[in-house]
């Protein structure tokens, strides 16, 4: 009897440990982990870290009344799950405003003709509901257009040019692009 309760009780603790591990894949999630960094011609590079949501056939950008996922004038995580981490491992400037170098968290809020960039201090943070103002560090227009054709899947990418890179969140039918410089 004993042996069988050690046994049973050894197969219950790899069962958990197999659990979790698959809990922490990533991966795995229907909406996943991806990345996008810029090195400047300094080597000071700047890394953004986010969760990549699909559209699967649903209203992205719109109005709240047309049921869109991400309603015009809200407060936007920027992805999906935990918040967008932005790291600089330098000074630079998003938008005009000034970021010193460290870790902070990157929500949007998206209109139909510009976006709002947040840059928050405070990170690991799922991100949604945002009770975050305290501890913004700033707010910045970012410019908005048109993308050449739909976007399936959430993307962060930056284009980069010596000493600015441009960060581009592209989505659905909509781009939205801010220059980051040293």
């Amino acid at each position: 009897m004993k042996k069988f309760a050690l046994l049973a009780a050894s197969l219950f603790a790899v069962a958990t440990l197999a659990s979790a591990q698959m809990a922490q894949d990533k991966s795995k999630r229907p909406s996943p982990p991806a990345s996008a960094e810029c090195k400047f011609s300094d080597g000071t590079t700047i890394k953004v870290d986010y969760s990549s949501p699909r559209a699967k056939g649903r209203k992205i950008f719109g109005e709240a009344s047309d049921k869109a996922l991400v309603p015009y004038g809200e407060i936007w995580r920027a992805g999906a799950n935990e918040a967008t981490k932005f790291v600089t491992d330098a000074n630079v400037t998003v938008g005009g405003k000034s970021v010193p170098a460290g870790s902070y968290t990157i929500f949007t809020i998206p209109k139909a003709d510009k976006w709002t960039l947040i840059i928050n201090k405070k990170t690991a943070v799922w991100g949604i509901p945002y009770k975050y103002e305290a501890d913004e560090s700033g707010r910045v227009d970012m410019q908005v257009s048109k993308t050449q054709a739909p976007v399936e899947n959430f993307t962060i990418a930056f284009d980069s040019a010596g000493s600015k890179c441009t960060m581009i969140l592209e989505w659905e039918n909509t781009r939205a692009s801010v220059e980051i410089t040293k």
